[in-house]
């Protein structure tokens, strides 16, 4: 089934309308909105934010952009419409931290674009937003810009250089780019449970940093030539030259370091440096060179290597036991983790570039196609949808879970 959505036109200079600040259960730190008489209770329900609209199930929605002309397409994948957000020069790489999407362009820069959809999980519940949809901002400096990394109070953005820009998050939901902090010395940095997580430039130390950077506590295990690093349930794993370290946080501000060595006989481009998961999982995917693909159990401190040949892209599923490997042929395929067997074949568009996954689909652009399939993973990879749009998305992020 095609699906094309019906096109709205929405801004795309410069910094948006206000949004919206995340409450806590609580409302806006317990104080009624609008400064009304009447109790907190009263004045602002649970779960309230000023704005937005709650809803009872997750709004996913995807970001879409052209990496040569810089245009930007936001599909929402529950009314099929498709807003326009007009870009400036290539995008090279795209990240997304459940709201908003960190468009590195060719210059450096990084372009902050508000999804206008996610989710508050408060543990033992979970409110679900949805809003407009604009464009923040831009971060620059000299430097250009290597990775970004966010948690819900700061994103961390690295320079080649070693500089971290910190930016406060509320004001991103607010509509504006402010900055929280600058850190340096650094190689990858995530922001990691009040503290800046830093794998230096010039070592193998992980030290986890105060965001104004006076307080440094050293992990007790080195990561010898960082490159990468995901967040997941049960901490933040950094890959290594010699393996992975997951640092975790005690809920009292002890942080630990848990060594993940690989099995022998990795070669050096057979590392895994870019991960991907399933957010809230714990099942990480990583190319292997031309071998296949690793999935690394962060509960269980395993790694499985899944020799599927050379891929596009991957994920895992998050439960522990599917991986999806997107090849050059163009073909979906999905695999049993444990016995890396192939299980399931989906044959998409030659361009297909990259995957994204939510709890129940899957979604793979293609650029040459100008085209984003959504696959359902639970039914032998069938293909539930195909949006066609007006650019080439050469780079995707969901946002809304």
């Amino acid at each position: 089934m095609r699906r094309r959505g019906t096109r709205t036109t929405a801004a795309g200079a410069g910094i948006a309308a206000a949004l919206l600040r995340v409450a806590g259960c609580g409302g806006n730190g317990g104080e009624p909105a609008g400064g009304g008489g009447g109790t907190p209770e009263e004045d602002v329900p649970h779960g309230y934010v000023a704005g937005a609209e709650e809803t009872a199930e997750p709004q996913h929605r995807l970001v879409l952009a052209d990496g040569e002309t810089g245009e930007v397409r936001v599909l929402d994948l529950i009314t099929e419409e498709v807003t326009g957000l007009a870009g400036p020069g290539p995008i090279e790489r795209a990240v997304g931290d459940g709201r908003f999407a960190y468009l590195t362009t060719g210059d450096g820069a990084v372009r902050v674009v508000d999804g206008g959809t996610w989710t508050t999980d408060h543990g033992d519940h979970a409110h679900y937003y949805r809003a407009e949809i604009g464009a923040v901002g831009e971060v620059t400096r000299d430097a250009p810009a290597v990775g970004t990394h966010a948690d819900t109070s700061r994103v961390a953005v690295t320079f080649a250089d070693g500089t971290v820009r910190l930016l406060d998050r509320e004001a991103l939901e607010a509509g504006e780019v402010a900055g929280a902090g600058t850190l340096t010395g650094a190689a990858v940095a995530v922001p990691y449970a009040g503290h800046v997580l830093v794998a230096a430039s010039d070592g193998d130390a992980v030290e986890a940093r105060s965001p104004d950077g006076g307080d440094r506590v050293t992990i007790d295990a080195p990561c010898p030539e960082p490159r990468g690093a995901a967040v997941t349930r049960h901490g933040v794993v950094f890959g290594c030259a010699d393996g992975a370290l997951l640092v975790t946080e005690d809920g009292e501000g002890a942080f630990g370091g848990e060594k993940i060595p690989y099995p022998d006989g990795v070669a050096a481009d057979e590392r895994a440096v870019e991960f991907s998961l399933r957010p809230g999982s714990g099942t990480l995917a990583a190319p292997a060179g031309e071998r296949g693909v690793w999935t690394l159990d962060a509960s269980a401190g395993a790694w499985t290597l899944v020799e599927t040949g050379p891929v596009v892209a991957a994920d895992a599923v998050g439960d522990g036991r599917t991986l999806l490997a997107l090849t050059p042929d163009g073909v979906l395929r999905a695999y049993d983790i444990g016995s890396g067997e192939e299980t399931a074949r989906t044959q998409l568009g030659t361009g297909a570039a990259d995957i994204e996954l939510d709890t129940s689909r899957a979604y793979v652009n293609d650029p040459a196609a100008g085209a984003v399939y959504e696959i359902d993973y639970n039914d032998d990879l069938r293909l539930a949808r195909t949006f066609d749009l007006d650019i080439a998305p050469t780079h995707m992020v969901e946002t809304g879970r």
